[in-house]
């Protein structure tokens, strides 16, 4: 599990397809502290640590994680969102991700609002239901609070910090962002839906 708390914006240093795709990151985190096998959340996708270096680690994707994600197209030298899984006793600051995406939004409008960037997505109808104002979303790994809804699209506000220490600063209309709705919404949702 994760916060959706970047604590790191990590490098892709490589690709390469073996049945799987296989891409090293580079990162700031003591590489000595990540075990084999740790869980690591990327650009809101959980994936697992197979491979270490002095400032690097390797994961595996496989191809049902590249066609629910927009990790096929991570290319050398793209930043993305990083975030360790969540220890007992750390701090929840934002909300409880899984790191499982739900699918894809497109982000449809950028505009600056004072030192703030609100900023429009479009979601996959089917998941546009479980989006509500002053909900939580995450977006590329970050837990951000939707600010309103309006059918399949929804607006987030990003502060400055936000910008400055994920990949939000480097964002354009058009690209395709990885998303995963609030656990607790789904839940909601299916009971409605069990109750119906």
């Amino acid at each position: 599990m994760f916060t959706g708390i970047i604590t790191d914006v990590g490098t892709i240093r490589e690709t390469e397809q073996r049945g799987d795709l296989r891409a090293r990151i580079g990162t700031a985190y003591d590489t000595d502290g990540i075990d084999l096998g740790a869980s690591i959340c990327c650009d809101g996708v959980c994936l697992t640590v197979i491979e270490t270096g002095p400032d690097w680690f390797d994961v595996e994707i496989s191809a049902e994680t590249l066609s629910k994600t927009n990790l096929d197209s991570w290319a050398q030298g793209r930043r993305v969102n990083l975030e360790r899984a969540l220890r007992v006793g750390d701090e929840l600051g934002g909300h409880i991700v899984s790191g499982h995406v739900d699918g894809m939004a497109e982000l449809i409008s950028l505009s600056d609002e004072g030192d703030s960037t609100r900023a429009l997505f479009r979601a996959p109808e089917d998941l546009a239901r479980f989006i509500a104002p002053k909900g939580s979303i995450a977006l590329n790994g970050t837990s951000l609070t939707v600010n309103e809804v309006q059918g399949a699209v929804f607006g987030v506000n990003m502060i400055p910090h936000t910008k400055s220490v994920t990949t939000w600063g480097g964002v354009k209309v058009g690209d395709m962002i990885n998303l995963e709705v609030d656990t607790m919404a789904r839940y909601v949702a299916r009971l409605q839906d069990y109750q119906g």
